[in-house]
């Protein structure tokens, strides 16, 4: 039961910690392999193992300033995949519950026998400080909600504490996507691949409907299975050193537009990362109750009665 786990980390002191706590808290270890895109300065170093333990680790070395973004790194994550039987995407700031591994595998088999052929489970993690650890950890599961439209159309997203989880048995029935926390067939690294010219903004939207399209099914975890650190204190982001990154986002979110339709506008085939031919995009927004085209959202929309 292998597990690729993607990590791709821009300059973050949270880096060693994330993977040894992975690494401590599942119950088959062995059984992972970790793909990182490491974006570091020169004064930055991780153990000289996860170099020559080419079985567990894949390290993508990059220098910060030859990164073009979170997208970017992803998609060079993806290429790391090596037939693994699944997937987990993460940012390089989280800690794990004992046997996440043996959890999210389980839950994701109780989808697959109740007739879920492709299960994606996701969702913004529960919060947790590393200056504060564990004391303050969120113990219970989020679910994604819409927050907004941005300027250019971007559907943005909040989490929500997940209604009733103590009573639920299944991941919950989801609509959305985050990219700090995915866990799938490992075949998704191959057919979903992150589109690499998107900057940050509209990537979770985007992988949300392009999944969806592909086949799978989105829900969100029903127990509390990892923490994020929210706070991005004590890290330099992207786009604090890349003196290029605003024309890059602009061209990004001109790219989410034509792929979504936003606004009307005529939608372009972007291929490889484009949508997938099982499902339309009007399936999703039907399902999803979204109109990229007229920027609505049904905010009633509940994950207990799909």
């Amino acid at each position: 039961m292998s597990i690729f786990v993607q990590i791709a980390s821009y300059r973050d002191p949270q880096l060693l910690p994330t993977v040894e706590d992975c690494l401590a808290k599942a119950r088959y270890p062995e059984n992972l392999h970790f793909g990182i895109a490491w974006q570091h300065g020169p004064e930055e170093t991780l153990p000289e193992e996860w170099f020559s333990n080419k079985k567990h680790f894949s390290i993508v070395d990059i220098p910060y300033q030859e990164s073009e973004g979170a997208c970017w790194a992803r998609h060079k994550l993806q290429q790391k995949y090596n037939g693994e039987e699944y997937t987990l995407q993460l940012d390089s700031h989280h800690r794990f519950v004992e046997d996440w591994d043996v959890l999210l595998i389980g839950w994701l088999t109780k989808l697959q026998k109740k007739g879920v052929a492709k299960p994606l489970i996701t969702s913004y993690l529960p919060s947790y400080d590393p200056d504060n650890d564990p004391e303050s950890r969120v113990d219970f599961p989020y679910e994604l909600r819409f927050l907004e439209f941005s300027e250019k159309g971007v559907l943005l997203l909040k989490p929500h504490k997940v209604r009733k989880w103590e009573d639920r048995k299944y991941p919950v029935p989801a609509r959305f996507y985050s990219a700090h926390f995915c866990f799938t067939l490992g075949l998704f690294c191959k057919e979903v691949q992150h589109d690499p010219f998107l900057y940050f903004h509209g990537e979770e939207i985007s992988i949300a409907v392009r999944a969806y399209t592909h086949g799978y099914d989105l829900f969100h975890p029903h127990r509390v299975v990892a923490w994020h650190e929210y706070t991005r204190k004590n890290r330099i982001k992207h786009w604090e050193e890349n003196p290029a990154w605003q024309a890059r986002d602009f061209e990004s979110k001109n790219r989410y537009q034509t792929l979504l339709g936003v606004d009307g506008i005529p939608r372009v085939d972007l291929g490889k990362y484009g949508l997938g031919k099982a499902r339309t995009l009007w399936d999703y927004e039907a399902y999803a109750g979204v109109s990229f085209a007229h920027r609505e959202v049904d905010e009633k929309w509940r994950p207990w009665v799909h």
